[in-house]
């Protein structure tokens, strides 16, 4: 496979071909825009790294990189335990199984589907709760109703970076003595007035892909309370293993390579200017776009420090396009932008028979999945690409 086509399908997320996307390029006169792009530091700063994996021939199983990026992440998180994991989704997996959870699970249909499907694999039943419509996060005042004698757990997710109503949610799982696992794939980095987000449930999990603020190539972590659960969850993603003869539970292999955590421990060099340039961008769309008619962003949460990890806006009713025609307009230029998330996670074959599934009960969650379209954000996009896409929605409101 060339290099090329590598770049070309980690950046879209979608299967272009370098022939397909250079004859977009003639067909508009603009090289392609893509949601997200990987943050790569410079190749020459990485092969120091790699030369010393290659001497001192450790690839896994918790070797030195390891360890000093879980020592180096607890320190810029503001956190005193993480465990580290090939991907976040298995991690989403191992941190139900840590906590033994069961039965029913209280949780938000407007995600990426890895929430609901760590669920699924864990042979619990999710039940979905609408969201609020300021923020798109689990609406804390729908929760109480969703409880019944099987709910053994909730599971939120800090969308696109903005943060919960922890609080609202931490006191509803004290009174009817649940578990709380976040879903903070999107929260890397992100503080409330009492500091990392990161602190607040049972658990909570990072996702360190290729298309997040901070990336490993693949990766993920949990954020552990303490170093007993912290032991614990290092025994499930290792098979089980407490030494070379010793099994204590029915693990798995969801271990970080020392390659994917040499690079986190580069990118963390770079995460500064990374943070930096998304709130540039961030800043620009709000200034641009507050005026556009039927163009709705979202409002910034309770964080004292954003990461600024999507810019989704919303498409309303009095935009003069479709959020499915401006989506195409986009894409007619070149620029493609996503709609997350779009189907809902309860509109999928394996969920929606389920009972809190039906759209009735989700008006709020299915009204923002049909007018969501995150624009473009990553460090790398330039003043002028932003602009390109900023005069394509101005142009369309006239």
């Amino acid at each position: 496979m060339s290099a090329s086509l590598i770049t070309t399908r980690m950046s879209s997320h979608t299967w272009l071909s370098p022939k397909s996307v250079e004859q977009a390029k003639i067909d508009t006169g603009f090289a392609p825009i893509y949601v997200t792009q990987p943050y790569l530091p410079p190749l020459e700063e990485f092969i120091p790294y790699l030369e010393e994996i290659w001497d001192n021939k450790v690839l896994t199983n918790g070797g030195p990189y390891h360890h000093l990026l879980e020592e180096a992440l607890c320190k810029y998180l503001g956190v005193e335990h993480i465990a580290l994991f090939a991907n976040g989704t298995l991690a989403l997996v191992t941190a139900l199984q840590a906590l033994r959870v069961t039965g029913e699970v209280i949780t938000t249909p407007y995600s990426f589907v890895a929430t609901a499907h760590s669920l699924l694999w864990q042979n619990c039943k999710p039940v979905f709760v609408d969201i609020e419509s300021t923020t798109l996060n689990l609406d804390p005042a729908k929760i109480e109703a969703a409880i019944t004698p099987e709910t053994t757990a909730i599971i939120p997710v800090h969308c696109y970076g903005n943060p919960c109503n922890t609080e609202a949610i931490q006191k509803i799982a004290d009174n009817y003595n649940l578990r709380v696992i976040y879903d903070a794939a999107h929260t890397f980095g992100v503080q409330d007035a009492g500091g990392s987000v990161l602190r607040h449930g049972d658990l909570s999990v990072l996702s360190f892909h290729a298309t997040k603020v901070f990336n490993t190539f693949e990766g993920g972590a949990i954020v552990c309370p303490d170093a007993k659960t912290k032991q614990r969850i290092n025994h499930l993603k290792n098979f089980g293993f407490v030494d070379e003869t010793t099994v204590v539970a029915a693990g798995i292999n969801g271990k970080m390579s020392e390659i994917n955590a040499a690079f986190g421990l580069l990118q963390l060099q770079h995460m500064p200017q990374i943070m930096q340039r998304r709130a540039e961008i961030d800043m620009f769309y709000r200034e641009k776009l507050q005026n556009i008619k039927g163009i709705r962003y979202l409002p910034q949460a309770d964080q004292t420090v954003a990461n600024h990890s999507y810019f989704p806006i919303l498409v309303e009713p009095d935009y003069p396009l479709s959020r499915d025609a401006l989506y195409q307009k986009l894409k007619d230029h070149n620029i493609f932008s996503r709609r997350y998330f779009y189907p809902l996670i309860s509109d999928f074959p394996m969920y929606r028979g389920l009972p809190s599934a039906t759209r009735n009960n989700l008006p709020i969650a299915t009204e923002a999945a049909q007018q969501v379209l995150c624009l473009p954000i990553y460090p790398a996009l330039s003043k002028q690409d932003q602009k390109r896409i900023i005069n394509i929605l101005q142009q369309e409101e006239k």
